[in-house]
């Protein structure tokens, strides 16, 4: 295993930019919840712990703790915001709570030198995000930088090595963050950069083997990257005792099933079952225009179908899925006293049912690592840089009644859109692309004749993390010849529309 550095989460939005930062210097890190114990993360064996920031204010009523005992395990320490906050008052410092919350810019001057600011500038933007503030430092602290509002905006022990800054170096608002994290990590803590996609995938291969050994798998194919990652990671490791599954459920976009059959059972050679219950599910969903039960139904069929054809396989002792970190962090980790904790499982309630053990050989990492993963197992591009697509495929963006024709109407519009935003450059630009079948017509004219027909929604947007979103602006000729091509090629539509409302209020799909 690589270097590790622990990041103890106080529940800060943006506690897993933590980890991305570190994890892009080439050090691996990982996440755990303000309750950890440190004789757990002892056990871990770190070598550097970082503490998050968090929306408490210190010393309020179940406001997380510090266990002081992480800070005896003889490994650097660095406090951001609330951890620099925590760091105070457990060590014998004081704190003010603020009247109002100091949120955004401010010009950090460093104020004494110290291993954190190596080559850092003597005065830089940062970003603030807190309502308490340092008063006085602990004993053995110096106070190494300030704000024109913060008198102690970051301070350190450095014979202890506990390093604490008040802003957010994670963020990129802050000028310098990454390269004080880098401090941290490098000249503090003195790690080499050895987390690397190359050395991950030879690492998970030999794990992989290990643990299957002579015995089977079973993965659920979906035909979106993680799935696809997963399926070619345990080919390379147990070859044909992987027994991938792919169904086509009638609702996948335009040459879907080909370009899986080609990509995996073709080219890598991988075990492929291609199971065609295209009638089966459209049977299910006929008449049904509720968004929720055409999700339900979906996957009750699809963990139907797969059951069957799983126990068609021989002695599969394990089922793989693509489950990602973030997944993990939101199964496992409190992120704070208020979040909720969710349960992930990519193919709902098929551990329950077959009885498997899971294969999670992804589980360490984040989508944008899955993605380099893919460049380092010579996947195409037209794979690793694939937008996300609903579980529920085009069922859900065929607003109203799901039947195959108006699936073709979408399959064809939604193909002019693929196209045309990856011949313009826009694909990779944006987060996701897609056109959307309203469940209404509109009169038109198409040559002498008037036309009654179907409305096509586009629908593109600019996201990080699906969380939020906001329209895209694409250029406005772009659009028109998206537009022109669906009106003149597909038939039974004469308008479309394009969708300019944010998330929130909005959500990115239309169901």
């Amino acid at each position: 295993m690589p270097n590790k550095v622990i990041i103890i989460d106080y529940g800060s939005q943006v506690t897993q930019l933590i980890a991305r930062r570190i994890r892009e210097a080439g050090v691996y890190s990982e996440i755990h919840p303000c309750t950890v114990k440190a004789s757990d993360v002892k056990a871990m064996n770190p070598q550097a712990i970082v503490l998050s920031g968090g929306p408490a204010s210190v010393g309020s009523k179940d406001a997380p703790a510090l266990d002081t005992g992480l800070l005896e395990l003889g490994v650097p320490v660095l406090g951001i915001c609330y951890g620099m906050q925590l760091l105070t008052a457990s060590l014998g410092g004081r704190l003010a709570q603020s009247t109002t919350r100091e949120y955004g810019p401010a010009e950090l001057t460093i104020t004494k030198e110290c291993a954190l600011w190596k080559d850092i500038a003597h005065s830089s933007r940062v970003w603030m995000s807190h309502g308490d503030r340092v008063l006085e430092v602990p004993e053995g602290f110096s106070v190494t930088g300030k704000t024109p509002t913060l008198d102690v905006a970051a301070m350190a022990d450095e014979k202890r090595r506990i390093y604490a800054v008040q802003f957010h170096p994670e963020v990129h608002h802050t000028d310098l963050g990454t390269d004080m994290l880098r401090n941290f990590v490098f000249n503090i803590a003195g790690l080499t950069p050895d987390w690397t996609m190359s050395s991950f995938v030879e690492r998970v291969v030999a794990e992989m083997r290990e643990k299957v050994g002579d015995r089977h798998v079973i993965c659920a194919l979906s035909g979106g990257i993680d799935s696809t990652v997963v399926s070619v990671l345990l080919h390379k490791a147990i070859g044909k005792n992987l027994h991938c599954i792919f169904v086509d459920n009638g609702l996948l976009r335009a040459h879907e099933v080909e370009d899986v059959k080609t990509l995996l059972s073709d080219n890598l050679d991988v075990n492929l079952t291609v199971v065609d219950a295209a009638k089966r599910f459209l049977d299910k969903l006929k008449g049904v225009d509720d968004p929720e039960k055409k999700r339900k139904i979906i996957g009750h069929t699809f963990i139907e179908v797969f059951d069957e054809e799983a126990k068609k396989i021989p002695q599969v002792d394990f089922l793989a899925q693509g489950t990602l970190y973030p997944d993990v962090i939101e199964s496992i980790s409190a992120k704070g006293p208020s979040a909720v904790i969710k349960s992930h499982h990519n193919v709902g309630g098929l551990p329950d049912t077959m009885k498997l053990q899971l294969i999670e050989p992804l589980r360490e990492l984040f989508k944008d690592e899955v993605r380099k993963v893919a460049q380092e197992l010579g996947l195409p591009d037209s794979l690793v840089w694939r937008q996300p697509f609903p579980g529920p495929g085009l069922a859900i963006r065929v607003l109203g009644e799901v039947t195959e024709e108006r699936l073709s109407i979408l399959r064809a519009a939604d193909e002019i859109v693929q196209e045309e935003m990856r011949a313009s450059g826009w694909y990779r630009k944006v987060w996701q692309g897609f056109a959307v079948l309203l469940p209404l017509r509109t009169v038109g004219v198409m040559g002498d004749d008037r036309t009654y027909e179907h409305v096509i929604a586009l629908r593109v947007v600019d996201s990080v993390d699906a969380m939020t979103a906001d329209w895209s602006r694409l250029p406005h000729d772009l659009v028109a010849k998206i537009s022109g091509r669906i009106i003149n090629e597909v038939k039974g539509v004469n308008r479309v529309v394009y969708d300019v409302s944010s998330k929130p209020p909005s959500t990115i799909e239309w169901e």
